[in-house]
């Protein structure tokens, strides 16, 4: 039996998924999570507790969990597992990327440079801290801009800013984010830097790959088509295969390939994010692991009548099998993921029934709980829940997404204000 070692974050969506997916192919999971290591097993899983601020004492922690065990592959599960994960794989001999291409990826500032290196359309950037002024940043500034934090992700603090005034607002807020207790418990170096970088327009596509030992195949290419101007950037649906030019295509997947070289990536699956106008393409990231959330389940594969999850050719690819011949399903996906309209508290869902009788819609899943706090972008990082859908056309799937999303009502509570 080959035994698959995933790196994820006990909040991920998509860790129990991989549990499903490793059962049907027969194969061992051992996880390494940042759960509570005070407590004994507390979500059944048998997991690895570590911590991905302490890499190198969480390194020394799995090595000596495993023992003589052997492991066929590594797996990272969003962002912040990436590099522990390629140390991991250099000390175990296996493929994967490199730490520092691992770094190197999830590094705003970095990954910029390196793609500006590598010959690829970058915009005009600059980090700084936000301890700084907005003041003395404005010279550096090209309007319109859009400022991010360097250490989060899912547009989490993405905000545009047009004018002066605007970037003030902008910078004051991601700083208060910045500052929240639980991104000052995520012990990131970088967690106080602030990237401004010139607004780049377009449309926004997102690719799914795999790279070989640095060749790479394009899984999915997937069109974004919510306008993402801003102020805030909330992704909405994804929906493939693309419906943009064969010529576009090309050019995309390019990019992206030279993005990869750019940043040194090797092995194993990666996520990039596209911007296209008519300079050509601007890409945003390569992150280093494979798209996130419940967004998995709009990929399925087929192989001579048989049909597997994008989970599965994962932990396949990751244990040494072959994948090549796993082709993406004929039919059109769309996912939706359910934006949270305002901040507040969720008091109840209604309409899921109705939703779910749409025409090609095949899951609704609401992932927030009754009474949980809800916090909007560019605060927030979560959605109300999914929408799935398959069709013949992409046309028609993101249609259904959009009439089971219309179906769908939610009532929040205003959040009440603290009293000091």
């Amino acid at each position: 039996m080959k035994r698959v070692l995933i790196l994820a974050t006990t909040t991920g969506y998509q860790t129990r998924m991989f549990g499903a997916a490793a059962e049907r192919q027969g194969i061992d999971l051992i996880y390494a999570t940042d759960r509570c290591d005070q407590l004994d097993d507390p979500w059944r899983d048998g997991a690895i507790a570590v911590r991905f601020h302490e890499e190198s004492r969480s390194v020394d922690a799995v090595l000596s969990a495993l023992g003589s065990r052997p492991i066929h592959g590594i797996l990272a599960v969003g962002d912040r597992p990436t590099v522990m994960a390629a140390r991991l794989a250099r000390s175990l001999n296996l493929p994967g990327h490199s730490p520092d291409a691992a770094a190197a990826a999830r590094d705003k500032r970095l990954a910029r440079e390196k793609f500006r290196a590598g010959g690829l359309l970058v915009p005009h950037s600059v980090a700084v801290s936000m301890r700084a002024e907005p003041a003395t940043v404005l010279p550096q500034v090209r309007f319109p801009a859009v400022l991010k934090p360097t250490v989060l992700s899912g547009s989490r603090g993405v905000i545009r800013a047009d004018d002066v005034d605007g970037f003030t607002a902008a910078f004051e807020r991601i700083r208060r984010v910045l500052q929240s207790p639980d991104v000052v418990e995520m012990r990131d170096a970088d967690a106080e830097t602030i990237q401004i970088e010139e607004y780049i327009p377009g449309a926004e596509f997102a690719l799914e790959g795999l790279l070989d030992r640095g060749r790479l195949r394009t899984i999915a290419l997937f069109d974004k088509p919510d306008p993402l101007d801003g102020p805030f950037f909330e992704e909405t649906i994804y929906v493939t295969p693309s419906r943009a030019n064969a010529g576009i295509l090309t050019q995309i997947e390019t990019a992206v390939t030279r993005a990869a070289q750019s940043l040194g990536l090797q092995h194993g699956p990666v996520h990039a994010e596209v911007r296209f106008n008519s300079k050509g393409p601007y890409v945003l990231e390569v992150a280093a692991r494979p798209i996130g959330g419940l967004c998995a389940k709009t990929l399925r594969f087929e192989q001579r009548g048989e049909r597997i999850g994008f989970e599965d050719l994962l932990l396949l690819h990751a244990a040494g099998e072959p994948v090549h011949g796993w082709r993406r399903e004929h039919l059109s996906s769309a996912v939706m993921m359910i934006p949270i309209p305002r901040s507040g508290t969720l008091r109840g869902v209604d309409g899921v029934q109705a939703a779910g009788a749409v025409p090609y819609v095949d899951e609704i899943e609401i992932t927030a709980k009754i009474d949980q706090q809800l916090l909007a972008l560019p605060e927030g990082s979560s959605y109300l829940g999914f929408i799935f859908a398959r069709a013949s056309t992409p046309a028609d799937a993101e249609g259904a997404v959009r009439e089971a999303h219309a179906r769908l009502r939610f009532t929040i509570d205003p959040l009440l204000p603290m009293i000091t």
